[in-house]
This record gives C-alpha cells, structure tokens and sequence, in this order.
C-alpha cells in the first residue's frame, strides 16, 4: 500500500509514499524501546548537542526542504523558508532548556532525626508517538515541537508521516536519522512510520509511553480514546484547536477599521489553517462591525488554497452548516477556482443563537470568521461562558487605560490558555513563558503546553528516592543530586534553591 503525493494548486499526484508494514512498525518501536535507557541517562548537554546537530542539518537543506513542503502544501516559498529557520531553531532552544535542567524539578530533602532523605527528580516517561499537522510541515511536523522537546527531556521518539505531506516527512526523517548518528545517538532515538493503520497501532504497541498530536479534534480524541482503550492506559498529549475568541470593547470600537483589517490578516492567514486562527468576533452593537469587517475582506481579497481536497470540502460545507445554524454571510473573496481552492467568507449571527451545541460554536478550520454584536457586557458575558475552552482569546480595546479591557482579560483567562490585548493570537513564540494549550476540548490535557520550555514536562514523570545513598541511585539521578553537580542544573536543597 502507497500513500499519493498531491499539489493542492491543481490537484496532481506528485508521487507516492509506501506504508510501513507491521514488521517496520514493530522494529521501530521495538528500537526506541532499547534505546529508552540509554537516551535517559544520557547528560542534557549531550541530547543539546544532538538537536543542534539535526538544527544544523535542517538550514543546510532549508531551499530543498522548502520546496518539497510548498509541493505539497502551496504555503509558499517564503512561508516556508522561514519555516524551515524557526524549527532548527526550535530543535536549538529545546536542547537549552534540556541543558538548563530545570525541568528536572531536582529537589533534596536532608535526613532529620524525624525524617528520611528524600530526593525528587523528573524521571523520562520513555518512548514518545508524535503525530505531527497539516498546516505545518516543519515547525509542528515530525521534527516540530513533540518531537524537539521528547527528545530534549529525555524520550525517544517514533513519528508517523502526515498524509497531507509525505514526501516531506520522509526526507526530514532522512535527514534527522542521518545527522543524529553522525552526532552519536544511540540508534533508535529517531525514527518514522507511514500510514493510518501504522499510527493506530503505534498508540496501541506497549512499548509506546505517550502521544503528542496536533490536528483536528476529531484525530486527537480517536488516537486518546485508543490509549485509553490501552491495557496500560498512557497520556496524550492532544492539541487540538476550537473557536478563538477576540472581543472587540465599546471604547475599542473608535479603532474599527484598523481593528477589521487586522481581524482579516489574522483569520486568513495560511489560508485560515492556524488552530490559533480568531474565529469569532464580538463587537458592541450600533457600529456595524460585521460590514466593517467585509470591506476589509474583500480589500484584501485573499486567495485560498487549502492543503488537502477534504480541508477545502470541508469550508464549503462548514459555511453551510452555519448558515443553517443561524448565520448570514456578509461577505465573501474568491479561491483561485483550481486546485483545492475555497473562499474566504466572513458571516454574522445573532449572539442569542451562541447556545451550548450550536454549530456556531464549532471550529470551522479554514477562512472563515463570524461577527456577532453584544448590547452590553452582561449579555457579553453571558455568550462568552457558551464557547469551549479555547487556545487563546484576544481583547482588543482603547490602550492600556481601557476600563472594560481588564475584566475581559479576567474572563478570558478562565477559558483559554493564552490571552492576548492588542495582538492577534495567529502566530506561536517558542519561548520559556509560553503556554500553547488550553481547557478541555482545546487540548486534551490543559495543563500542559506543546510550545515553549514547558512542553519538556509533559514527557517526564516525578519520581522521588526515599534513604537511597547516592551510589545506588540511577547514574542519571545521581549526577543531578550529588554536592558535585556534575550537570551543572539547579536544584532545592532543604528548601532552598541553588543554582549550578
């Protein structure tokens, strides 16, 4: 069995790409498993070094990569280029938070004439499944953020190809397997397997210890129901995306021409495959918002090429589905009529019909946008409290100064992982503060981030040595307790915390 390359431009099969069989999934998963304990107790600075290894061997292939990627994806040269640069420096910045070691949670307690020693360390969780997305072919793909952070704290990892872009997939698993041996990891840190059947039973295969994904909630929640059907039950780490809220406020509205234009970059960018994509916009009644918004669309009058045939089906019948649901269209720009081709439409909707289980509340992934007005903050408050938990919402006010903006932001942040004032939610720093999750259905685990320093600890569990002398810990424990310090990462002993 094959899976075909296509173009979304016009729909041609570029190539094809063999599945893997049952006996490649097994020996694949079979070598993280062998090098699991090895990767473990391998130094952070040493697992730093090989992601700067694969980092350097992505920019030395970053044109190649790039016009694989913009075969298959028609994200654009330009886009992609810069892409190809942000995840060799994801993989980089990774390796320092490895080498920082503060995810490790070291923390000492000294035996007392009432209490024993205890010593508490995060512990790698082991082979690692990452399903990497669509809309993103580097920075969240098989070598993206799962994948850059697992093997940062620790993990192995075992990707499965996106159908969307398997030619990509294969050459960066190339180049990763390629540049961590020359590096000197242990064979089996990295590898990649091809096809739907192989992704269900990597999350079923024993050896497996956790799952990243990022994709559609529909994908998400089937690969956590599979774990959950497990024997031996393992997290998913399942980012997902749902309707991102922006709220435009009474005072806000004198800047609503600006305000629309940047509404329409952000919800067509990419062609509005972002999962941080603003969805939904409220705006106080009286300022014709909707129709503000439209004029901007149809200045910009963006082009959309989806990446997948099912992606552009899928906008055309969402679109329907809202109207159905209550909405209206407002205004409408044009695909380029070939290919995966969509348009991009902004609706309005009454805000009585954002009820619990409306469709209206339902991600619509693509450049699509609805407008609602709201008479005053109580009936605001009142629609917003409807919504599923988000990735990020967004306040759009009067300045710093704006009354209305903080209580906004309050009630925001009850409900999505990332609340922005003034900025467009589109677009994910890796960064030590970063916080790319959110509540239940946005992600399937809200407490944990799948970008920036953070997302180590979704591949680590604590695990604390109660009277164990230090020569009979583990090698990797011990070299993170000892007075020494030989990883040179910071610890709490008795209390207090001690650098390097």
């Amino acid at each position: 069995m094959t899976i075909p390359s296509y173009s979304p431009r016009d729909g041609r099969v570029l190539g094809e790409v063999r599945e893997s069989n049952q006996v490649e999934l097994a020996l694949a998963v079979r070598r993280a498993a062998v090098a699991a304990p090895s990767v473990a107790d391998t130094t952070p600075a040493e697992r730093q070094r090989w992601l700067a290894a694969v980092a350097d061997a992505l920019d030395a292939h970053q044109e190649a990569l790039a016009q694989l990627a913009d075969d298959e994806s028609a994200l654009g040269m330009p886009r992609l280029l810069g892409e190809v640069s942000r995840t060799a420096e994801q993989l980089r910045f990774y390796g320092r938070v490895a080498a920082d070691g503060g995810y490790l949670g070291v923390t000492v307690d000294e035996a007392t004439a009432t209490a024993p020693r205890l010593v508490r360390i995060n512990r790698p969780l082991g082979p690692v499944a990452v399903f990497g997305a669509s809309n993103f072919p580097f920075a969240f793909g098989v070598l993206g953020n799962d994948t850059g952070s697992a093997i940062a704290a620790g993990c192995p990892v075992v990707a499965k190809a996106h159908p969307a872009h398997p030619r990509t997939c294969l050459r960066l698993a190339e180049i990763a397997t390629e540049a961590l041996a020359a590096a000197g990891a242990p064979d089996g840190v990295f590898s990649m397997v091809v096809g739907l059947q192989a992704g269900v039973d990597l999350v079923k295969a024993d050896d497996i210890r956790a799952v990243g994904f990022t994709g559609s909630q529909s994908g998400g929640l089937a690969l956590w129901r599979i774990a959950n059907e497990r024997q031996e039950v393992i997290p998913v780490f399942a980012e997902m995306g749902t309707v991102n809220p922006v709220v435009l406020t009474s005072r806000g509205a004198r800047h609503l021409d600006e305000m629309a234009k940047g509404f329409v970059g952000s919800f067509t960018l990419g062609a509005g495959q972002f999962c941080t994509k603003p969805g939904l916009l409220f705006a106080p009644a009286g300022h014709r918002a909707a129709e503000a918004v439209a004029a901007a669309l149809h200045q910009a009058a963006p082009e959309s090429t989806m990446l997948t045939q099912a992606i552009a089906e899928n906008v055309t019948a969402g679109v329907r589905d809202l109207v159905k649901a209550g909405a209206r269209v407002i205004g409408k720009a044009g695909g380029p009529g070939r290919g995966w081709s969509a348009d991009a439409v902004v609706l309005t909707a009454p805000i009585g019909a954002l009820t619990s289980g409306s469709r209206l509340l339902e991600e619509c992934f693509g450049p699509i946008a609805i407008v609602v007005e709201y008479a005053d903050e109580s009936e605001l408050y009142a629609a917003l409290t409807q919504l599923q938990g988000s990735l990020a919402g967004s306040v759009f006010g009067d300045g710093e100064d704006d009354p209305e903006a903080a209580a906004v932001i309050a009630r925001l942040a009850g409900q999505v992982g990332r609340v922005t004032l003034g900025d467009w939610p589109t677009g994910v720093a890796w960064a030590w503060a970063q916080q790319h999750g959110g509540p239940w259905p946005a992600t399937s685990s809200p407490s944990s981030t799948s970008v920036g320093a953070g997302a180590l600890e979704r591949f680590v569990r604590p695990v604390t040595f109660q009277s164990v002398p230090d020569d009979v810990l583990p090698v990797s424990v011990r070299d993170a307790v000892v007075p020494e310090n030989p990883w040179r990462i910071p610890r709490r002993v008795d209390g207090v915390l001690a650098g390097p």
